[in-house]
């Protein structure tokens, strides 16, 4: 069997699509947190808290700043200066948790679903099965 018969055979196993198509989804479940967070709680958050609330401002320069250059974590970056980012990493730590939470509520609600099926009704025995109990229950009364 050559190697790429193989290849094919692994490929096209039905857990390795199943992932393949589950990363996809995944990625794109995450841009839709993303923005979840960003346009939707961040500023529902900024607006409680009475002013604007950017943790991307959140960050301490680790080398020299040239001078004319942005305080913002782009200009710092563009300029070549060493950042330690800090807000950017709090906005990704409430991206990721918000994304745990609702992918905990999905699987929850599936198996929720999985749960409130009924089991399906046994199969009827097959009609062979039927004629031989007769049989049987004839023979058991003649005696």
């Amino acid at each position: 069997m050559g190697m790429m018969t193989e290849f094919k055979e692994f490929a096209m196993k039905g857990n390795v699509m199943d992932l393949a198509v589950g990363v996809i989804i995944g990625g794109a479940f995450g841009t839709i947190v993303s923005s979840l967070v960003e346009d939707v709680i961040m500023p529902f958050v900024a607006f409680i808290l009475g002013g604007k609330v950017d943790f991307s401002s959140l960050l301490i320069p680790l080398g020299e700043v040239p001078a004319g250059t942005a305080r913002t974590l782009e200009g710092l970056k563009a300029a070549g200066v060493p950042v330690f980012a800090y807000g950017n990493f709090i906005t990704i730590l409430i991206n990721f948790i918000l994304l745990a939470f609702v992918i905990f509520l999905l699987i929850k609600g599936v198996n929720s679903m999985r749960r409130a099926e009924p089991p399906a009704p046994p199969a009827p025995p097959p009609a062979e099965e039927l004629l031989l109990t007769e049989i049987r229950d004839i023979l058991r009364q003649s005696r």
